[in-house]
């Protein structure tokens, strides 16, 4: 997979993109500026537009919080290729800020951004998919949604 596309990445993963999400307030999901892509912050979409419930530690797993945050992943990529119409016109992921919604003892939220993170290193290679990080709990997130995660990439 060296010399792939991140769209062939995307190809040989097998994987499903949910409909790009549709802002429900007063925001952009994304904003070009410059050779920099804004990302919103995203919840996890799947398939048939419904998003995934739930908080982490209480009604959910901390695996099944991965998988929902792998899910964040893939809506934010349907944001990226119905907008921008490829995955290949992002260089590099540069920050990523992962909200997790948990019980006040749960301790566990960088593995939870785990899921997103190892996705986008699986789309752009480990060098470009892997950029700065924050994983942080909260005590509730829009909708009840177990995570939301906005993003910082750079265009080519």
């Amino acid at each position: 997979m060296e010399n792939l596309t991140a769209d062939e990445r995307f190809e040989e993963l097998g994987l499903t993109l949910p409909p790009a999400p549709k802002p429900l307030g007063v925001y952009k999901p994304y904003l070009v500026d410059g050779k920099y892509l804004y990302i919103s912050g995203h919840g996890p979409v799947q398939d048939d537009k419904s998003l995934i419930i739930g908080r982490i530690g209480e009604s959910i797993s901390q695996e099944d919080g991965k998988l929902a945050a792998r899910q964040v992943g893939l809506t934010i990529l349907s944001t990226i290729k119905t907008n921008l119409g490829s995955l290949d016109k992002v260089k590099r992921v540069i920050k990523v800020l992962g909200m997790v919604n948990c019980t006040s003892d749960f301790e566990k939220h960088p593995f939870i951004i785990n899921g997103c993170s190892e996705l986008f290193a699986q789309i752009w290679g480990e060098e470009n998919g892997i950029g700065v990080r924050s994983a942080v709990g909260f005590g509730s997130l829009p909708d009840n949604i177990p995570v939301e995660i906005e993003a910082l990439m750079e265009l080519w």
